[in-house]
């Protein structure tokens, strides 16, 4: 570059030196999932949200092995197990082993489970509604579609 000539920035290309941690999208998943957990543990104080997801899956899909409750609640094999454990504890799912397989345990929810997961899914769709409330319809309705490609 000559001594009269200019270097042409892009306005949208990041300055190495003006990186914002607020402004990341890791931080800003993270703030807005702190803000849903708390709001979930003001209305469903007795589960985690874990736990709901596993109660809500189950209720949805009936009995299932454990393994594949994990895929569908997007958990890996050791926090589904303890996931499981603790709602077993409860006396909210039974285990028991696959006919054929016996290495493969099933659950399922039992008459309590149901009559939880059905008492808390009404509670569920407040707490969506209170973690989307900042947002427009309209505006809820894109962020959970934008949301899903990320996931």
């Amino acid at each position: 570059m000559s001594g009269g000539e200019l270097k042409l920035v892009e306005a949208d290309e990041p300055d190495d030196h003006d990186y914002r941690l607020q402004e990341q999208v890791g931080f800003i998943l993270r703030k807005a999932h702190q803000r849903h957990v708390s709001i979930f543990a003001a209305q469903i104080s007795d589960l985690t949200p874990p736990q709901f997801a596993a109660l809500a899956k189950l209720h949805d899909v009936g009995e299932t092995s454990q393994n594949q409750l994990g895929t569908l609640i997007a958990m890996d094999a050791a926090t589904v197990k303890g996931v499981i454990d603790r709602l077993k504890a409860r006396g909210l799912v039974d285990l028991t082993k696959h006919e054929v397989d016996k290495r493969r345990l099933l659950v399922n929810l039992t008459p309590e489970g149901r009559e939880a997961i059905e008492r808390l899914i009404p509670l569920a769709r407040t707490i969506t509604q209170e973690t989307l409330a900042p947002l427009t319809a309209k505006e809820a309705a894109t962020f959970m579609r934008l949301l899903a490609k990320l996931a």
